[in-house]
């Protein structure tokens, strides 16, 4: 499996190489050469009025790829700043360089486990190379925007839910390397891909809304049976050390009298000791 990985991006290399390679090196033949020395001659003849034809301009973050008779003049693209073609033979292609964004639609996926979700991402890339961007695709792009729907769906389809809505920063980078090697033939650099939003259905969210709410129930009896528990050991002690001092359990009396009076109640109960009723009992 490596060895063939590592042979397709030999190919792919090779590939481009071949491609940069033809870039400068075609032959216009004689009758190319024919039309660019009477193209050069008619710009020379009127030179004033054609100035305004040869003279181009690109911006900071533009890059132009120039065609002279449908070949790519060079190796490398044109600017920023002013530039020179020819008006007859010579065109170009303005290719920004900047990082752009766009939204990936909602897309319907089936995870692994068989549970259908509603997926959203937005995907970050810039143009590296120009010259691929313009010979090697026909959009650039609308291409890499396509690709970035196909992958979203071939990279979640092998995922759990679980996963998908604990791991998005694993999927978002194993999305990212998927475009990055498929896109890097057409010169574009991938910098970035998020997964924005997981829609579940609204049968699925209630289930897990039950579950949750369940375990959260079940949590709180046994919190509340080990705190009856705690509390029961609690009083058998304190039953044990005031069944040794008689003196204790009357001092507990007068403590919870002193608490009811403060509470400004209007009846009082006073509990009287076993033994002092027992004792009116025999009588």
């Amino acid at each position: 499996m490596e060895t063939q990985i590592k042979s397709d991006l030999t190919r792919r290399s090779s590939n481009k190489g071949d491609l940069i390679a033809d870039v400068g090196s075609g032959s216009l033949g004689c009758c190319g050469w024919l039309l660019v020395i009477l193209s050069g001659l008619l710009t020379f003849l009127l030179f004033p009025f054609t100035i305004w034809f040869c003279i181009k301009i690109v911006q900071e973050y533009e890059r132009a790829v120039i065609f002279r008779l449908g070949r790519i003049t060079d190796r490398k693209a044109k600017g920023p700043g002013i530039f020179f073609v020819l008006p007859c033979t010579d065109s170009f292609v303005k290719v920004d360089l900047r990082t752009v964004s766009f939204d990936i639609p909602p897309q319907e996926i089936l995870t692994k486990d068989s549970v259908t979700v509603c997926v959203d991402g937005v995907v970050y890339f810039r143009v590296s190379d120009p010259i691929s961007s313009v010979a090697n695709v026909f959009n650039a792009d609308f291409s890499t925007r396509l690709l970035a729907q196909t992958t979203l769906r071939n990279v979640l389809g092998t995922k759990n839910l679980a996963e998908l809505l604990s791991d998005r920063e694993g999927i978002s980078h194993s999305m990212q390397a998927s475009l990055d090697e498929a896109t890097d033939p057409w010169g574009i650099k991938v910098e970035r891909v998020e997964i924005k939003d997981v829609k579940l259905p609204q049968q699925l969210q209630r289930a897990m809304a039950a579950e949750a709410e369940a375990t959260r129930e079940a949590r709180a009896k046994v919190i509340a049976a080990e705190g009856e528990m705690n509390a029961s050991r609690a009083l058998k002690e304190a039953s044990l050390v005031i069944a040794e001092s008689p003196s204790g359990l009357q001092l507990r009396y007068l403590q919870t009298l002193t608490t009811i009076a403060a509470e400004k109640n209007s009846t009082i109960i006073f509990p009287l000791p076993m033994d002092v009723i027992s004792h009116f009992m025999k009588k």
